[in-house]
C-alpha cells in the first residue's frame, strides 16, 4: 500500500453547513481510521485558509479519490478543492 497526503480547502461561507454535517463527517473518518485506511487527519489552524490534511494508505490515488467521494463534506459540496498526492515518507513513519 502507498501513502497519500490529501488536502481539503473548504468552500467559502460553508462554516455553518460544516457544523451541521460534522458529526457524519467525523463518523465517516472514524470508520476509515478503524479500517486502517486513514492514518491521521485534522483541520488546519484558525489563521489558515479553512481546510484539512488527511494521510491515508491505499493502493492508488484513484482508490483514495473514490473513498473520499463518500465523505459527507464532499457529498454536501463543502469541499471546494481536494488534492490527492502520493507521499514518500523519508523520516519517521506510520505504525
Amino acid at each position: 500500500m502507498a501513502v497519500f497526503a490529501v488536502t481539503y480547502r473548504y468552500a467559502d461561507d460553508s462554516a455553518d453547513a460544516r457544523d451541521r454535517h460534522r458529526p457524519a463527517h467525523k463518523n465517516f473518518l472514524e470508520a476509515q481510521y478503524t479500517a486502517g485506511l486513514l492514518r491521521v487527519s485534522g483541520p488546519f489552524g484558525p489563521d489558515d485558509v479553512p481546510g484539512a490534511l488527511l494521510i491515508l494508505e491505499a493502493d492508488s490515488a484513484d482508490d483514495v479519490t473514490a473513498l473520499l467521494d463518500q465523505d459527507p463534506f464532499h457529498r454536501e459540496g463543502l469541499v471546494a478543492e481536494r488534492t490527492v498526492r502520493a507521499w514518500n515518507i523519508f523520516f519517521g513513519g506510520l505504525k
